[in-house]
């Protein structure tokens, strides 16, 4: 596991308000996923795993297992995003793999939905 430091994360309100009133999002049965093109030199991160999802050692689990799916593939993406992961209220945790590979469609489903705006 890699770090993850502070500036590939989103950590003000503003940041994560920003994000979701950019209305782009896409979902599947494990997570919900918002994006919005930023100007950094960087994708980031910011997650929003409330207590519905289940108890604090299966909220971090949750974290853990998001934030590494994330560093895996955000080189992968053709723009800059700030990225904000929900995992559905129902959904169960698995492994790490059904996660990425959620995450990954998930954002590339958004890129096409924020190129298709942009034209």
């Amino acid at each position: 596991m890699g770090l993850f430091p502070k500036t590939s994360r989103l950590r003000y309100r503003g940041e994560f308000e920003r994000v979701f009133d950019a209305k782009i999002a896409v979902s599947d049965g494990l997570l919900i996923v918002f994006v919005l093109q930023n100007d950094l030199q960087r994708s980031r991160l910011g997650l929003s795993v409330s207590r519905k999802v289940g108890n604090a050692v299966v909220r971090n689990r949750w974290k853990r297992l998001i934030r590494e799916a994330f560093r895996k593939i955000y080189e992968t993406f053709p723009l800059y995003l700030d990225v904000i992961v929900i995992p559905q209220r129902n959904a169960k945790i698995s492994n790490g793999k059904n996660i990425e590979a959620s995450l990954k469609k998930l954002i590339k489903k958004a890129i096409k939905r924020i190129l298709n705006n942009e034209k």
